[in-house]
């Protein structure tokens, strides 16, 4: 298959920058070709502090992708959250325009624009329009109504809207990494087609992706995304709970919460042979996994029980029929089911994210490995702001290559 057939996507996240490529193929699926994974450094509670160290985060985690592929790579799919992302449910109505009455893709585009037509603070943008059902002259529940017969269409459909500041921070660091946006996908969305099953998206459930700055809880039923809330507390508030407790630095402490956390701090072993070196590495003393533990279970409780907390919220004083599955960084950590059972609801009820993909095992990949999926699946429309031309990444451009760019933009 030609080289440009590639789908990429990309994850920005609080803690790494994530590039997946990968290829379809005959049998309709895709294979991952190309990992590329680089630290994190100018992001905070999944926002860009730091533009220029998220630039050179973005870079190498694109170099050591294309490494891999052994071709450049020139643009990606970028999944985007935030806490201050918004869902809004508005409708769309339309008249078939065809005079054999029959509904072609044009028509879906046009009740698609129609319920785009919404008000908004001049600060946020619409970043993405998804349908939940379409309705045919007062018939419910189409998913897709292209190719039936009639005459009034209408759609109810969920608006995705995000702060104009942080969406275009987002995309000129992409650009001013050399990449250019194909288009902005909810991390929701992505997580959950690597994360959950079919069954599970139609019955109800919850996906609680806990990340290294925030925690992500999505709830899905009848196949799409119902209620979202973002929370500003994840993995780095346990890492720095460490850090504080043990007098160590925060990458020692990171290595720690890894290796040898618990979320369960009763399982964890008594023997003290874990050497910890305080800040600037002038004394060491020998630590056990539980006195560890100790630091990493009451800040994970206080996630779990805040995440509840939005649940009932959201309308649900007791788990959905499918329960919670559970993504992201954190949900890694040994000894976290039993934990979440006695905070969430019954152990039964809850899960963990399972990921298995090419390889790929580590449910913190959840996101990354869901954007191609959904890519591949959905084809999102190309995002495309004002002033959003990639820049140069590496060497300057030769006049002959300007000169053959122009060209090929021109014929296009």
């Amino acid at each position: 298959m030609a080289r440009n057939n590639f789908i990429v996507g990309m994850d920005v996240g609080t803690y790494q920058v994530r590039v997946i490529v990968g290829e379809p193929r005959p049998d309709g699926t895709i294979s991952v070709v190309g990992l590329g994974l680089s630290p994190s450094e100018g992001m905070k509670k999944g926002v860009i502090v730091d533009l220029e160290k998220t630039v050179n985060s973005i870079v190498s985690a694109a170099e050591e992708a294309e490494r891999m592929v052994g071709t450049k790579i020139d643009s990606a799919y970028v999944g985007f959250s935030g806490l201050n992302i918004e869902l809004i449910n508005n409708r769309g109505v339309v008249a078939v325009s065809s005079e054999d009455r029959e509904i072609r893709p044009e028509d879906v585009e046009r009740v698609l624009q129609a319920a785009r037509v919404i008000a908004l603070p001049s600060d946020r943008e619409i970043v993405d329009i998804i349908p939940r059902e379409y309705i045919v002259d007062g018939y419910s529940d189409i998913r897709d109504p292209i190719g039936m017969l009639g005459v009034r269409l209408e759609v109810d459909a969920m608006i995705i809207s995000s702060p104009i500041t942080s969406l275009r921070n987002l995309v000129r660091c992409v650009n001013n990494a050399g990449l250019e946006v194909k288009g902005l996908i909810l991390q929701a969305l992505a997580a959950a087609e690597a994360s959950l099953s079919p069954d599970e998206k139609e019955l109800g459930v919850f996906l609680v992706d806990m990340g290294g700055g925030t925690t992500e809880i999505s709830f899905f039923q009848k196949g799409k995304l119902q209620s979202l809330a973002v929370l500003p507390i994840g993995g780095d508030h346990i890492t720095n709970d460490l850090a504080v407790g043990l007098r160590t630095s925060f990458a020692a402490a990171e290595n720690l919460k890894i290796e040898h956390g618990w979320a369960a701090a009763h399982k964890a072993g008594d023997a003290e042979e874990i050497e910890v070196y305080t800040v600037g590495g002038k004394e060491k003393r020998l630590v056990s996994e539980r006195e560890i533990s100790r630091f990493i279970e009451p800040r994970i409780q206080e996630i779990l029980q805040i995440t509840r907390e939005e649940m009932i919220k959201m309308g649900w004083p007791q788990l959905p029929p499918a329960g919670v599955v559970l993504g992201g960084g954190v949900s890694a950590t040994r000894g976290l089911l039993e934990l979440a059972g006695e905070c969430l609801g019954r152990e039964e009820q809850v899960r963990l994210a399972e990921i298995n993909y090419a390889g790929i095992q580590n449910p913190g990949y959840a996101a990354a490995v869901g954007l191609i999926n959904y890519i591949y699946r959905y084809q999102p429309k190309q995002y495309a702001p004002s002033s959003s031309r990639p820049a140069q990444r590496r060497e300057q451009r030769s006049l002959w290559q300007r000169i053959k760019d122009w060209l090929d933009d021109f014929m296009e």
